[in-house]
């Protein structure tokens, strides 16, 4: 018979974590263009498509700042600080998932606008979080929601801390936000061409009603 000893239970959970991240969407092979993007994951066009019509932050801004945050990596933590080259330390922030959330922003989006579900690790609450927290942005800055660059600045940065111009004295970060900036023009002129392929897919979708504009 099975022993419950706290080894065991340890492996178990071990051996659960690991295949909820086995079973994750691999992340996608050409990142550079949302509409092979989207080609091998429609749902996440829906999932982006559905953020931007609650929230007002554009698919192609969402999708940059993912590709930014975890190369469209479901499970993505920052590494581990190493002791003597090999014990692990622990880990410089709490950030997770597709969108980088750290836990306590996590639990205010959950609190706010999400759900006792929502997971760091699925895309559509990924998108749902970017969206809500653009939002707040826009509110606390005036930052527009058209622009990546500077929302991008201050969801790393924090409200306080890009009204502070924190971000000023970190040239990487700068160089971060300009990609993000340059990335979601890219994804925005590709999706031009081929958006009409994601909407009114399925079955129950009726054209022109699931079409935008």
């Amino acid at each position: 018979m099975f022993q419950h000893t706290p080894f065991a239970t340890a492996l178990l959970l071990m051996l659960l974590l690991s295949g909820c991240a086995a079973f994750a969407p691999s992340p996608p092979q050409d990142q550079s263009n949302i509409c092979e993007i989207f080609r091998e994951q429609p749902s996440w066009y829906d999932y982006a498509s559905d953020a931007e019509e609650k929230w007002g932050t554009p698919i192609e801004t969402q999708m940059s700042f993912i590709q930014q945050e975890s190369s469209f990596r479901s499970h993505v933590r920052p590494p581990r600080k190493r002791y003597l080259g090999f014990i692990p330390g622990p880990r410089p922030s709490s950030a997770k998932g597709y969108a980088q959330a750290q836990d306590p922003v996590w639990g205010e989006y959950r609190d706010q606008a999400g759900s006792t579900f929502a997971r760091r690790t699925h895309m559509k609450h990924a998108t749902d979080f970017i969206g809500w927290y653009n939002t707040r942005t826009r509110a606390q800055t005036g930052i527009s929601l058209n622009n990546p660059e500077h929302l991008y600045l201050a969801y790393h940065e924090g409200a306080g801390g890009y009204q502070r111009g924190s971000y000023r004295a970190k040239p990487a970060v700068q160089r971060a936000a300009r990609q993000v900036a340059a990335r979601a023009g890219r994804y925005r002129a590709q999706l031009q061409r081929c958006e009409a392929e994601f909407q009114c897919r399925k079955f129950y979708q009726v054209w022109p009603f699931c079409r935008k504009g």
